[in-house]
């Protein structure tokens, strides 16, 4: 699942800040290289038992990721289920409860990265 319009797409963020920000909004910095780096926030789905995760994606437009300085812009966000073993489902529907918690993710990090 695409999210769209969440004021995140083309954010731009310092590396340092992005991650501490990320951090604070429950994101780790999960897969990375040296001009593209994912977010990821594992989201728990209680009534269904399955897990999904919040990913964002980010790529370099100033510097390299081994600087704290470098320059990153979001270019997409989405959400895919967990699979067996280490998967993600995107096309699968999503429970009410799991979009209300990805949405405050969004909500959250997105007012940390305007301040």
């Amino acid at each position: 699942m695409i999210f769209e319009n969440t004021g995140l797409i083309g954010l731009q963020s310092d590396l340092q800040y992005l991650d501490e920000s990320a951090e604070k909004a429950g994101f780790i910095r999960w897969q990375w290289e040296y001009y593209r780096a994912t977010y990821d926030c594992k989201i728990e789905d209680a009534a269904g038992g399955g897990d999904y995760f919040l990913r964002i994606n980010t790529r370099a437009v100033e510097g390299k990721l081994e600087k704290p300085d470098a320059v990153l812009a979001i270019e997409a966000v989405y959400l895919g289920k967990a699979t067996f073993p280490h998967g993600l489902e995107y096309e699968s529907t999503v429970p009410q409860s799991v979009l209300d918690i990805a949405g405050e993710r969004i909500i959250e990090l997105k007012t940390l990265l305007e301040a």
